[in-house]
């Protein structure tokens, strides 16, 4: 019998556990893992909706969108390290003090270090090097999970949560020569002038979340109050949702190279 795991993912917002770990998340807590979710900020630049309720801020919105979205996927403990959002990249927010792209790494790792402690984390989850798209905040989850690991009480396996850019290549050309128009490109530079995510020869683990694929959507509804990506997401056909969601993709640093579609919790 697999020995029982506790798994810690770091995500910069709400909402960013739905569309990136929640397959896995759901995955892991179904099979009897124990899975935490914190997040390094509250969200507080994302999109406003129109029903706030008198004296409701996005900020209690957000937080009580992550907590039903903890619900769906199984999720036994939410914890949030307490930073500003930074906004998207060139934004004013970028700027200020509170922001987490500027905290200090070491002080917002302790943060999260206490939070492995408390856990006995034996998983932490990041971002890759450039957070897949080069926002500020999710650059600051790939520094922060790194210093974080090394300054736990018993050092986690490390994983960094990523797009296969080489996947999202096929299921480009699969739409064109299906006469599907497509207003992205997977080569298309992103915030940090990179493309989207990671070349598959970079990646250790291509996880098959298609069993959890209701617990993703319900996840991401939970998050409605993003309307302009969340709707679109939930707006996809099965199969087409299936296709870009089914895998959920990791690095594991350090790691011979070569992917592997598998649980890495079998490794």
């Amino acid at each position: 019998m697999r020995p029982v795991s506790t798994l810690v993912f770091l995500h910069a917002h709400p909402d960013d556990e739905a569309s990136q770990t929640s397959g896995t998340m759901a995955r892991a807590s179904a099979e009897g893992h124990r899975v935490v979710v914190v997040f390094a900020t509250n969200g507080d630049h994302g999109e406003v909706p129109d029903d706030l309720a008198p004296g409701e801020r996005l900020i209690d919105r957000r937080r009580a969108e992550a907590e039903a979205s903890a619900l769906v996927t199984g999720t036994a403990r939410v914890a949030w390290l307490g930073y500003s959002d930074s906004g998207m990249t060139g934004w004013e927010q970028n700027a200020s003090e509170g922001a987490f792209c500027n905290a200090p790494v070491d002080e917002a790792a302790a943060r999260l270090a206490a939070i492995l402690d408390e856990e006995d984390a034996d998983v932490l989850v990041g971002y890759d090097w450039h957070g897949s798209y080069g926002h500020p905040d999710h650059v600051a989850v790939h520094r922060v999970a790194h210093r974080a690991a090394e300054l736990a009480a018993r050092r986690p396996r490390l994983l960094e949560e990523t797009m296969n850019r080489d996947h999202m290549r096929r299921l480009h050309a699969q739409a064109t020569a299906a006469g599907v128009e497509l207003d992205w490109d997977p080569d298309r530079p992103m915030d940090d002038g990179n493309p989207f995510g990671l070349p598959e020869s970079e990646l250790h683990f291509g996880v098959d979340v298609t069993d959890h694929l209701q617990a993703k959507r319900e996840a991401l509804a939970c998050h409605r109050s993003q309307k302009t990506d969340i709707e679109g997401f939930l707006a996809m056909p099965d199969e087409v949702f299936a296709a870009a969601f089914g895998t959920e993709w990791y690095r594991e640093p350090g790691r011979e190279p070569g992917l592997a579609h598998g649980w890495f919790l079998d490794e």
